[in-house]
């Protein structure tokens, strides 16, 4: 997905605004709703796997059930 120019200047005004970076201000918009980077992500599955039953494919199987489930939601 591209930004369209008008979201890009947005985004630029409203990082400089706050002394941040673009990456900044996506980084800290993520961490507030909750949406994990791919690494951690990855780190939740082995932690949930080593206190479980799961295979691998089971435990990945339900997090992509959950992170689906937290993106469809408004």
């Amino acid at each position: 997905m591209k930004l369209s120019d008008a979201r890009y200047k947005a985004l630029k005004e409203a990082a400089a605004k706050r002394g941040k970076t673009i990456g900044q201000l996506i980084d800290e918009s993520l961490e507030f709703y909750g949406i994990k980077s791919h690494d951690e992500a990855l780190e939740l599955v082995r932690r949930s796997r080593a206190n479980s039953q799961l295979t691998e494919s089971e435990a990945m199987s339900i997090a992509q059930s959950e992170v689906k489930a937290v993106g469809s939601k408004p």
